[in-house]
């Protein structure tokens, strides 16, 4: 489980195409405090540590880890964001006793959407998304949803007549500055998981409960 707080900004250093694709991720993270096995939420993907490591060059240390991405997870997160070079959201998976600052997020990615735009609200930026038609129902004024692993609140949600829903977000500057929101453009694919509770309500709704 996580919360939806970034708490680093990690860049994949090398991608390795295999049965399943290795990447290696530089952190800032004190990698001796990852076990071999932790989960750790990459721009929302839950993926597992396989490897780590510190890297000692002229600028100090650097430590890394390394996760291995299924078919699966590549063709169900947003197209690009595994490439080398790439920042990703990391978040460490929650422990008892820790603050729940945004909402709970499993690290599951729920579909795709895609930036409508990007506008200067003030010192923030209003970002509108585009929803696809399966998650439409879920995503409601004033709650919550997680965008890259990002928890955010909604402010608000229109539907478009084939079947997506545009809902949009005010991105405060200490939010672009942690996170990757800083790149947010228009056309930009991006990992959308519905509030938890939305999923429950409508497996319940299907069921007839």
């Amino acid at each position: 489980m996580f919360t939806g707080i970034i708490t680093d900004i990690g860049i994949i250093r090398s991608r390795e195409d295999r049965g399943d694709t290795r990447l290696v991720i530089d952190t800032a993270y004190d990698v001796d405090g990852i076990d071999i096995g932790a989960s750790i939420a990459c721009s929302g993907a839950c993926l597992t540590v396989v490897e780590k490591g510190v890297d000692t060059g002229s600028n100090g240390p650097a430590g890394w880890f390394a996760i291995d991405a299924s078919g699966e997870t590549l063709a169900r997160t947003a197209p690009g964001m595994w490439d080398q070079g790439r920042r990703l959201n990391l978040e460490r998976a929650l422990k008892i006793g820790d603050e729940l600052g945004g909402h709970i997020v499993t690290g599951h990615v729920d579909d795709i959407g895609r930036i409508v735009s990007v506008e200067p609200v003030g010192d923030s930026i209003a970002v509108t998304v585009a929803a696809p038609a399966s998650l439409a129902a879920h995503i409601a004024p004033k709650g919550s949803i997680t965008v890259d692993g990002v928890s955010l609140t909604v402010n608000e949600v229109i539907d478009q007549p084939n079947g997506e829903a545009y809902f949009t977000l005010n991105i405060i500057p200490h939010t672009q500055e942690m996170t990757t929101l800083d790149e947010a453009a228009a056309g930009r694919p991006v990992n959308l998981e519905i509030d938890i509770l939305a999923r429950y309500l409508a497996r319940m709704q299907a069921r007839g409960a």
